[in-house]
């Protein structure tokens, strides 16, 4: 039984670890993994992979008990306010759990074909999820940003793996040179907000800009009517700058223009299996950062804020999209799919409402499992002297593994948003959270016109998208004749990808109910 507790008390005891189970276990389970690297014979290291798929399943399950027992009581804080469990913090959760086991999952064969099976590479892995899990519960600024650098520094490690790699090599310079500045400019925005509350907690600092707001305004309004002007009016200006700032950094990490820049080559140049988790675990996880500080530490500033993601997100799905119409590479090609994603996303952010949040965190697990499934095909094609990541190297799948080219249309319809798969029921909800805002009784139309684009572009993305389809099933050649041998990870995970996307798409209910249930506990605190 969980000896929970509503309200912060003044010393750290027993019910704030109980907060944090999931992340002392995955914590715990990664240090172990260290060791196990040192203790166990050479090429012994694929041992550690089933172990840390372990402690996420253990993970997993914590978590389902933690919200069962608390279910009705959210939310709890603990560690002095630092940390929040909320309906919010859960279904992020999920989702990284789900994002890391997948890519231990379809990681096993791809190190085995590098010869880079170590296990500090799961280690890795686990030490990168507890930063995201800590991105979506933190409720305090300076636990977001730790957080979020424990999250970033993993992954410079994990881009580089392939130490003989040099556009391994090149992709982890070049992903360490831009996160650091974005890093930089995201904690300036901190700093300011930090300097214009007073407070570096979440909830604190979105009451006192929500008071300050019409304080400024009504000061900014005398001294156009010819008053002295207010130093309060001065507060005008770093309250704008702060929030550019916090967009700035978190585009960056999100991958939306015009700080898209690093994604292509990043993408392209890391470990395939690294690619797939950074496209997923970690876009998540910067969506929650976006959605916890823009929803709630300055949700009094969304009549300014909103128009600047919604021009944002307008300009990303297009670049995305049409940047991916003539690429060669399935993983550059890729890279720009998830940019446009990320223009997709930013719409539930814009929207603000319920309708919108939904389609978050459905398209968000969805996302997970079709992106990680498609890496997965390509990994499968990866075999001794054939990298296997261009488009071509599909040619001739559908008859040389007929299972594997429908899993891979499949995932390529979903990314597309076709009826039936859960892709489209998460884009339903996110255009819908559009729509709704605009017909509602203060809408504007720019809302509807931004759905419209949306969807426009989306047609678009169905070019490319087909690319695979045809090139597996009306190619005129096979690219390789030698039959694809996949681990027994890797098709497990395929499996589980596949499955549950389209479950989700012809059952989306369960999800959906699960998703409105925790998401309007969370927003009735704001």
């Amino acid at each position: 039984m969980f000896l929970l507790q509503a309200n912060t008390t003044s010393l750290l005891n027993v019910s704030d670890l109980q907060l944090i189970i999931p992340e002392l276990i995955l914590t715990v389970c990664a240090c172990a993994a260290l060791v196990m690297e040192v203790i166990l014979p050479y090429r012994k290291s694929k041992l550690t992979a089933y172990f840390a798929l372990t402690a996420i399943g253990l993970a997993f399950v914590s978590l389902v008990v933690q919200w069962w027992f608390i279910r009705h009581l959210l939310p709890f804080d603990g560690f002095y306010g630092m940390v929040r469990i909320d309906g919010f913090a859960l279904l992020f959760k999920a989702i990284f759990l789900v994002s890391a086991g997948l890519a231990i999952g379809i990681a096993t064969r791809y190190l085995d074909i590098e010869g880079e099976q170590h296990g500090e590479y799961y280690a890795l892995v686990l030490f990168a999820t507890v930063g995201m899990m800590f991105l979506a519960c933190g409720y305090d600024l300076i636990t977001l940003y730790i957080s979020l650098e424990l999250m970033a520094i993993t992954f410079y490690v994990l881009v580089a793996f392939t130490k003989r790699e040099k556009r391994s090599n090149e992709a982890a310079m070049k992903y360490f040179l831009l996160g650091a500045f974005s890093s930089g400019v995201l904690l300036y925005g901190m700093s300011l907000l930090y300097g214009l509350a007073g407070s570096t907690n979440i909830g604190e600092i979105g009451a006192e800009l929500g008071r300050l707001g019409p304080v400024v305004q009504n000061a900014i309004d005398s001294a156009r009517q010819g008053g002295i002007p207010d130093d309060i009016a001065k507060l005008r200006p770093m309250m704008l700058l702060g929030m550019i700032a916090l967009g700035a950094g978190l585009f960056f990490k999100v991958a939306a223009v015009p700080f898209h820049m690093w994604a292509p080559d990043v993408y392209e140049g890391a470990p395939t299996s690294v690619t797939a988790f950074l496209s997923t675990g970690s876009k998540a996880a910067s969506f929650a950062l976006f959605a916890r500080i823009f929803t709630e530490a300055l949700g009094g500033m969304s009549a300014d804020w909103a128009p600047l993601l919604g021009l944002v997100a307008a300009i990303t799905i297009m670049v995305g999209n049409w940047a991916a119409v003539n690429q060669e590479n399935s993983k550059r090609l890729l890279a720009y799919s998830s940019i446009s994603n990320a223009g997709y996303l930013l719409l539930a952010l814009v929207a603000n409402n319920l309708y919108g949040y939904i389609g978050l965190i459905v398209y968000l697990f969805v996302y997970t499992l079709m992106n990680m499934g498609a890496f997965g095909i390509i990994i499968s094609l990866r075999r001794h002297g054939i990298i296997g990541d261009n488009v071509d190297d599909l040619t001739g799948l559908g008859q040389k593994a007929p299972g594997l080219a429908a899993m891979m249309t499949i995932f390529m319809l979903s990314l597309g948003g076709l009826p039936f798969t859960g892709g489209f029921i998460g884009k339903w909800f996110l255009f819908g959270g559009l729509i709704q805002r605009g017909t509602g009784p203060e809408g504007k139309s720019w809302y509807i016109w931004l759905a419209i684009w949306a969807i426009l572009n989306t047609v678009v993305s169905f070019y490319y998208y087909f690319r695979f389809i045809k090139v597996m099933y009306l190619g005129d050649r096979l690219a390789d004749n030698r039959p694809l041998a996949l681990s027994p990870a890797l098709q497990t995970a395929l499996i589980v990808s596949v499955i549950g996307v389209v479950i989700i798409g012809i059952f989306p209910h369960p999800l959906i109910k699960l998703s409105q249930d925790l998401i309007v506990g969370w927003r009735q605190l704001f």
